[in-house]
C-alpha cells in the first residue's frame, strides 16, 4: 500500500484533524515523504468526490467543495429527521459518561461512531472539547442546547442519572480490564 492510501486510510478512519506529526509518526515516515504523498493524494483526489482539507499541521479528509449544494441539501434532511436508535444511543452515552471520548463511544457502542457524533454536533446537542489530559485528544459532552431541548436545568437531573453512570462506568472498567489496558 502507498503512503498516499495509507494517510487516506488514516484520516477516513479518525474521521477528525490530525496533525502531520502525527502521520508521520504513525507511518512511520518522515516529513520530507509526508509532505510529498499529502501533496500526491491532494491531486489524485482533484475532480472526486472528496478533498483533502489542510489547516496549518492537520489534516483531515472532506467532501468536494463541488459538492457543496447536494451535501447542504442532504445535511438540511438530516436535521429534519427524528434521532435514529444510533443517534440517541450515543446522545445518552455522552449526557451520561460526558466528557467522553469517541474511542470510548465506539467500545460501549461497538461500532464507529464518528458520523452519529458528527450530526450530533451540528444539531448543537453536543460538543467537541479538547482533552485538558492530552490536547491531541477530543472528548464529546452535552450543550447547553440539550438541556434547554430536555427541559433540564442540569444534566444531573437526567433520570435515574447516578445509577446510568456507575453502570456505564462498571460496563468501561470491565471492558478494560478484558482487553489488558486504556483505550485512547
Amino acid at each position: 500500500m502507498t503512503l498516499e492510501a495509507k494517510i487516506e486510510a488514516v484520516l477516513f478512519y479518525r474521521a477528525e484533524p490530525v496533525k502531520k506529526a502525527e502521520l508521520a509518526k504513525l507511518l512511520n515516515t518522515d516529513q520530507e515523504a509526508l509532505s510529498e504523498a499529502i501533496n500526491g493524494l491532494k491531486t489524485r483526489l482533484e475532480g472526486q468526490g472528496l478533498c483533502l482539507l489542510e489547516l496549518g499541521e492537520e489534516l483531515e479528509l472532506g467532501t468536494a467543495p463541488e459538492a457543496s449544494e447536494l451535501i447542504e441539501q442532504m445535511a438540511k434532511e438530516e436535521l429534519s429527521k427524528e434521532l435514529g436508535k444510533a443517534a440517541l444511543e450515543t446522545l445518552t452515552l455522552i449526557a451520561y459518561q460526558g466528557p467522553i471520548s469517541r474511542p470510548e463511544i465506539d467500545q460501549v457502542r461497538g461500532v464507529n461512531s464518528s458520523f452519529i457524533l458528527r450530526n450530533l454536533m451540528v444539531r448543537g446537542l453536543v460538543e467537541r472539547v479538547t482533552d485538558s489530559k492530552d490536547s491531541r485528544r477530543f472528548l464529546y459532552q452535552p450543550t447547553l442546547e440539550l438541556l434547554r431541548h430536555l427541559g433540564l436545568e442540569k444534566i444531573g437531573d437526567l433520570p435515574e442519572y447516578e445509577i446510568v453512570q456507575q453502570e456505564i462506568n462498571k460496563f468501561l472498567e470491565t471492558n478494560e480490564e478484558e482487553n489488558g489496558g486504556g483505550i485512547n
